[in-house]
């Protein structure tokens, strides 16, 4: 009886894991196939308003604002809003430095990421709302290619491509996570909407925009409602931004477990999406890109104690516990080498990014659970990086 319930919760578990995975993009791509659906650009430039929320990002800003007025668009359509969410390291008199009309300061109490986004939202003229991290760098065209589909009426968002200006050994593990999640990105909007955007770069036409509830992930939420409104949120592979990987793994882990919990109530709050009836195809999307993927530690913990449980029951379950054990042992060797300030080979990186995603999953589970949220924080990336090698011309080619 006991070895019956392992044998079901091993593949029901391998079935979720493989579906996940494979199944699900291979589903999307197929339908991608059958059922394109094209998107009409134009040469139209509406008016412009880029919302940049900034913490303490007296690092960046100069280097962003400067980024930002040197775009390839009619200055006379753009207006820049820093929306300062009560930075105290001398952010607001860098960005009053800034001598530019286009560009506006929104001075405000620290209140966290999303009202800070509201009010600005809530001050902005522009037809287009563009939203746009502190570090995050565009390519000259970027915003020129942002808006161009939304000559198509059907079209109610656009998100950026978001690249990696770091090319170092640190990176390789996000960047591959990225690649991943970009072709994902670009087969969803391929058949219809994508289900989430980068934070670096993404526009919605302004009438969509919904005020951001708190403990949510603003990027996905304003997606979300671009699709619950019957648009199309799309991705824009033309519409190239750059920014830096987290400073260290610990940093990475920290924002996964933030970006991963917020997420998850995003997708609670946006829970009529998972409507088949009303939303198709989109809904099958939402719950295996934003849910199954999100909560998929909880059937590879079963299948990391269920394998070796059936060991004796064939060499499927034997190589099913070898293959968790080596893949697991690798991360572990990965984790220890970066404790020790080594550099991992990208053998040793790609299981560790995958165990730390994992393991910050499941932290970010709990907390769901146990209804803690965090809507204030600190953000531990800004970094001249991106800005610099923008300057330069030295992109990730990823």
């Amino acid at each position: 009886m006991i070895t019956t319930i392992i044998w079901w919760l091993f593949w029901g578990a391998f079935g979720l894991i493989l579906y996940t995975y494979i199944g699900f993009p291979a589903l999307v791509a197929l339908r991608g196939l059958i059922a394109p659906r094209r998107v009409k650009r134009g040469d139209d430039k509406p008016s412009v308003s880029i919302i940049i929320a900034a913490y303490n990002e007296a690092e960046v800003i100069t280097k962003k604002l400067n980024n930002l007025l040197r775009l390839d668009y009619p200055r006379q359509q753009l207006e820049i809003i820093v929306a300062s969410d009560g930075s105290d390291d001398g952010t607001n008199d860098l960005v009053l430095q800034v001598k530019a009309p286009e560009v506006r300061l929104l001075a405000l109490p620290r209140q966290g990421k999303n009202h800070t986004v509201n009010a600005a939202v809530a001050s902005a003229r522009g037809d287009i709302l563009v939203f746009s991290d502190a570090d995050s760098m565009l390519a000259s065209d970027a915003l020129r290619h942002l808006v161009a589909p939304f000559a198509d009426p059907e079209v109610g968002g656009v998100g950026g491509d978001y690249r990696h200006a770091n090319n170092g050994v640190e990176a390789v593990g996000e960047r591959t996570y990225w690649n991943y999640d970009r072709i994902l990105k670009e087969l969803q909007s391929r058949a219809g909407s994508v289900t989430s955007v980068s934070g670096a770069l993404y526009a919605i036409r302004r009438p969509l925009y919904t005020p951001l509830p708190s403990g949510v992930t603003d990027d996905f939420y304003t997606a979300a409602q671009v699709v619950a409104a019957h648009q199309r949120m799309i991705l824009e592979l033309r519409a190239r931004a750059f920014g830096p990987v987290a400073e260290s793994p610990q940093a990475e882990f920290n924002r996964k477990v933030r970006i991963i919990a917020r997420g998850l109530r995003g997708v609670w709050l946006s829970r009529r999406l998972l409507n088949p009836f009303e939303y198709g195809f989109f809904s099958l999307q939402l719950l295996s890109h934003k849910v199954l993927r999100r909560v998929m530690i909880l059937p590879l913990i079963i299948l990391f104690f269920a394998a070796p449980a059936l060991w004796q029951l064939g060499w499927i379950y034997q190589l099913a516990a070898i293959g968790q054990f080596l893949l697991h042992g690798l991360a572990a060797i990965g984790f220890w080498l970066y404790k020790l300030g080594a550099h991992p080979p990208k053998l040793l990186r790609l299981p560790f990014f995958f165990d730390m995603v994992n393991a910050a999953a499941l932290i970010a589970i709990v907390r769901v659970l146990k209804g803690e949220r965090r809507d204030i924080w600190a953000t531990p990336r800004s970094t001249l990086e991106a800005a610099a090698l923008l300057e330069q011309g030295e992109y990730a080619s990823d």
